[in-house]
């Protein structure tokens, strides 16, 4: 038995801490304090050392690096989630199927997406469905034609993060190839290369749909295929609710049903 827990405890939620700092650092979670200011753009912090690490932002400082590739990070923890892409180590495991990854977060991510039917975000535009507020903010931007991502090196701007990582390491090299081992091909993204050494080398479909048996070469091919046996309706109208299986007709619905201009005139001259 820990002899301090009952030295540091939370009069709000009850939880113990071995160390008075912990127990003040923790009390900020409840008040809300964050007295730690950068001088750059204000934005405030519960730690010194999340304001540390936030100001490598500004000052685009990164310390660590990898002694395989020369990429450098603003944490040691990134670079600890770097080196699995050269190690190959996913040691996260899916309860629900075969697939590893190697961050926390993608394990999370593919258990929403892939496990997980619920899709409480709607976008107002067109009713589309989704799973998580950072998939409909993306989503928005096909409507709205936002470019949030700037790269650093010219004038180029993009609406999706990944496209900014592609267009940095095609245009200015700056990121990791991942080259096939086969063929020496290199690829943008992790993603890319699996499923060319699945499609052009191994030639191996192991996405069967449970209705036909129709084989996959990827579970994004095997997803999409599903839909033509599927009755769900992804698509709400954000008016009143009605749910339809088609985007198109959920987009002819809402503007009857709200009186709004369509998106696809949204940009128009008129």
């Amino acid at each position: 038995m820990n002899v301090h827990s009952s030295r540091y405890k939370c009069t709000e939620c009850g939880k113990c801490f071995s160390t008075k700092h912990r127990l003040t650092v923790h009390r900020r979670s409840h008040s809300g304090e964050k007295p730690f200011e950068c001088t750059v753009c204000s934005k405030r912090f519960t730690q010194s050392g999340n304001l540390v690490i936030h100001s490598r932002i500004h000052s685009e400082e990164k310390p660590y690096k990898c002694q395989l590739c020369d990429k450098t990070f603003s944490q040691s923890s990134s670079l600890n989630r770097h080196m699995r892409v050269h190690t190959g180590d996913k040691p996260y495991k899916c309860s629900l199927c075969d697939k590893s990854f190697t961050t926390s977060s993608s394990l999370q991510l593919h258990k929403r997406h892939v496990h997980s039917n619920r899709r409480p975000y709607d976008c107002r535009w067109c009713g589309k469905l989704f799973k998580s507020s950072g998939d409909l903010k993306q989503h928005v931007y096909t409507h709205t034609g936002a470019k949030p991502y700037s790269c650093r090196h010219c004038s180029e701007r993009f609406a999706f993060y990944n496209q900014l990582k592609t267009h940095l390491l095609k245009s200015h090299n700056e990121g990791t190839w991942f080259t096939c081992h086969i063929c020496q091909k290199k690829f943008a993204k992790n993603g890319n290369l699996n499923t060319h050494i699945l499609r052009d080398h191994e030639d191996v479909k192991p996405y069967v749909c449970n209705e036909c048996l129709k084989c996959f070469h990827t579970a994004a091919e095997l997803k999409s295929h599903k839909l033509r046996h599927s009755d769900v309706k992804h698509f709400c109208c954000g008016k009143c609710g009605k749910f339809y299986k088609h985007k198109e007709y959920v987009v002819k619905h809402f503007n009857r049903c709200s009186g709004v201009v369509p998106f696809s005139d949204i940009f128009s001259d008129k």
